[in-house]
């Protein structure tokens, strides 16, 4: 049985490989990412850009990210995984560097809709091969130290601000931006298409050259492959094209409901505080330099909370976990909002970015576990996609309420509610999924069904 053998391959060399390289992959996004929220107080005061237009540089890249995320997912369940990784990781290098050779507003603006879409293509579909290849026991592990590779990618992005902005400024930030479309003659050479998937499209020869060859690096005793196999020993996956109507078929659609409330709700007050976080922090009264130092220190808490979260979700689960950590992540936005001291603002801040790129951890671990290898990067598609809408919402929003005189405090009163709110959600609709295997998880949605019935 081609799954059976899959689950049953030792921790090992290829999986550490494999997570280093989708981590890369996170890594640059989360970099650009950063970048942008970096270069915005620079290029507010060069440019002589008002509130409003600060907002739209955020959002449209929130813009790119939806489209991205649905259209990525789509066709990563026709084409593959690794083809559409590869595609969206050039796309957002390319457009990034473009962004350094910006000649007004609204270039800047379009390559920034690009840049978005190959982002929010790219992280859907990495989050879906890696759960498709990590052993039940471990995969929320090591699909949270995936997402710990996006901390890491604020640092780059961080050191680059606070080290070489003041010195040569903004654009050298998005040249560098630029680099990771070297990297993919690294997915090229080291990331295998993912089995599930190989199963499902019928490719089953493809799918034993892999086993063979990850038994044989592993070093596990091997045996050959019947000449044909049977369909119990294929496995469970079903070879249906992908349909969005699936999504809320009976069987998934409470699933469907708390994804996309939960991924609504978390990238809205993500990208509303961390767009505008050096900009807040500059609004206190510190220079811009002072700033970076800041955010960089705030930043570097984003690494504990995701391995706090790392060892959380395989312990009291992905649902606990997830909602305790958007919980916290309320209460800390709110006390960082009403901060009346720097030290204040700083532990604040460092406490906010723990537990809320904790609990992104866990979003991405849980998301693609939810639904079968058919629909799986589509389903974690549409949900990232559905909660960009926030992301586009949530910056503009922010610039108009600050334009309009809103206090800071009432701002992140309105984010802390709203981390509150999408806990109950997940605390109410979401089933557990630790150390099951991905076909127990999707049979799980049957009995529940049936239960239900």
């Amino acid at each position: 049985m081609i799954l059976e053998r899959l689950e049953n391959l030792p921790v090992g060399s290829f999986h550490y490989k494999l997570l280093v390289v989708t981590g890369l992959g996170w890594l640059f996004d989360s970099m650009d990412t950063g970048l942008i929220s970096f270069v915005l107080p620079v290029l507010a005061k060069e440019w002589g850009l008002t509130p409003e237009q600060v907002g739209w540089i955020g959002s449209i890249g929130l813009i790119g990210m939806a489209l991205g995320a649905v259209l990525a997912g789509t066709v990563a369940d026709r084409l593959g995984r690794k083809k559409v990784f590869a595609a969206t990781v050039i796309l957002y290098s390319v457009s990034t560097g473009l962004c350094a050779v910006a000649w007004s507003y609204e270039s800047l603006l379009f390559f920034r809709f690009l840049v978005g879409f190959g982002l929010g293509g790219e992280l859907p579909v990495a989050a879906t091969l890696m759960s498709e290849y990590a052993p039940s026991h471990l995969r929320g592990r090591f699909i949270v130290l995936l997402e710990s590779f996006w901390g890491l990618g604020w640092l780059v992005a961080a050191c680059i601000s606070y080290l070489l902005i003041p010195k040569f400024g903004w654009q050298i930030a998005f040249w560098i931006g630029a680099a990771p479309a070297l990297y993919v003659f690294l997915i090229r050479m080291h990331m295998p298409e993912s089995i599930r998937y190989l199963i499902s499209k019928n490719k089953i020869d493809e799918a034993k050259e892999i086993i063979l060859d990850l038994e044989k690096k592993l070093l596990v005793k091997s045996e050959p492959f019947a000449e044909k196999l049977s369909p119990a020993e294929l496995g469970s996956e079903k070879t249906a094209q992908p349909k969005f109507s699936s999504l809320w078929s009976p069987q998934f659609r409470t699933r469907t409901i708390m994804l996309w409330l939960a991924w609504f709700g978390i990238v809205y007050s993500y990208y509303g505080i961390f767009m505008w976080l050096p900009s807040i922090v500059f609004a206190q009264g510190f220079a811009v330099v002072k700033t970076f130092e800041y955010v960089l220190v705030m930043t570097l808490a984003q690494l504990p909370g995701y391995y706090a979260a790392a060892w959380l979700v395989d312990v009291i689960g992905r649902r606990y976990t997830l909602s305790l950590f958007l919980l916290m992540s309320g209460v800390c936005s709110y006390f960082f909002g009403n901060a009346a001291d720097p030290n204040s603002l700083l532990m604040w801040g460092a406490a906010m970015s723990f537990f809320n790129l904790g609990a992104w951890g866990v979003i991405y671990t849980y998301t693609p576990e939810l639904y079968p290898t058919s629909i799986r990067a589509l389903g974690s598609g549409w949900a990232a996609g559905f909660g960009r809408i926030g992301g586009m919402l949530a910056p503009m929003l922010v610039g108009v309420l600050l334009a309009n005189g809103v206090e800071m405090n009432w701002i992140f009163a309105m984010f802390a509610s709203v981390f509150v709110i999408i806990s109950a959600i997940v605390l109410g609709l979401g089933i557990e999924s630790k150390q099951k295997s991905l076909e127990e998880i999707e049979f799980q949605g049957y009995r529940d069904i049936g239960n239900r019935a």
